[in-house]
C-alpha cells in the first residue's frame, strides 16, 4: 500500500505554491499518493495568533530573497502577486468543493497560476469566473458550489481540523501522523516516505 502525503494549503500562499510545484514529481519518484486538504491560512493565523511574514519588515524582506531562491532552485515561475495579500476564501472554498473530483488537478493549476504566475486578483469574483473559464471549466457552477453550506462547513472544519493537529501555516505536509512544514522541508517528506 503506498504512503499517502497530506498537503494542507491555500493558494494565497507563496512557498505553498513552490511545494506544489514539486509535490506531483515527489509523488511519481516515490509511488506516494496526493492528497489535497483545503484550509484557510487567515483561519489558522487568527486561531493560534500567528501573522504573516510579511508583517514583519525584516521577515518579510528575507522571505522575498528566500522565495526567489527556490523558485530558481526548482526551476518554476513566481511573480509576486501585487493584489497581495488576497482574501482567497472562495478559491478556497471552490477547491473544498473540488476535492476527489476530476476537476481538482485542473482548478489547483489554474488558481495557482493566476496568483503565482500571472497574477490576478482571486478575491475578485470576476477574476475567478475568467481564470475558471479559461480552464476550460463551468465556472458558475463552481461558485454555485463554493457557496453551498455543506462546503462552507467543510473548509471549517478542514481548517479547525488542521490547528488541532499542530498547523501554524502553509504549506503543511503530512506523512502518516508526522508533520513537515515549510516549501524547504520537502527532502524531509520524501524521506518519511520512503521509510
Amino acid at each position: 500500500m503506498s504512503k499517502k502525503i497530506e498537503f494542507l494549503f491555500d493558494v494565497g500562499s507563496p512557498t505553498a505554491y513552490l511545494a506544489w510545484s514539486q509535490l506531483p514529481a515527489l509523488c511519481e519518484r516515490t509511488g506516494a499518493e496526493l492528497v489535497y486538504t483545503p484550509v484557510l491560512l487567515g483561519g489558522i493565523f487568527k486561531a493560534i495568533g500567528n501573522k504573516a511574514p510579511g508583517t514583519i519588515p525584516a521577515k518579510g524582506m528575507y522571505m522575498m530573497r528566500d522565495l526567489a531562491r527556490y523558485s530558481a532552485r526548482y526551476q518554476v515561475p513566481l511573480t509576486m502577486n501585487p493584489h497581495f495579500p488576497v482574501n482567497t476564501i472562495t478559491p478556497m472554498r471552490i477547491l473544498t468543493a473540488a476535492t476527489g473530483t476530476p476537476e481538482q488537478g485542473t482548478i489547483v493549476t489554474a488558481f495557482y497560476n493566476a496568483m503565482w504566475r500571472e497574477p490576478c486578483n482571486l478575491s475578485d469574483v470576476n477574476e475567478i469566473t475568467r481564470v475558471l473559464n479559461e480552464a476550460g471549466l463551468d465556472a458558475q457552477a463552481w461558485l454555485d458550489k463554493a457557496a453551498s453550506d455543506e462546503v462552507k462547513e467543510q473548509l471549517k472544519t478542514n481548517t479547525e481540523a488542521a490547528i488541532k493537529r499542530g498547523v501554524f501555516g502553509a504549506p503543511t505536509m503530512f506523512v502518516g501522523n508526522e508533520m513537515f512544514f515549510g516549501q524547504d522541508r520537502l527532502d524531509f517528506v520524501e524521506e518519511e516516505v520512503k521509510k
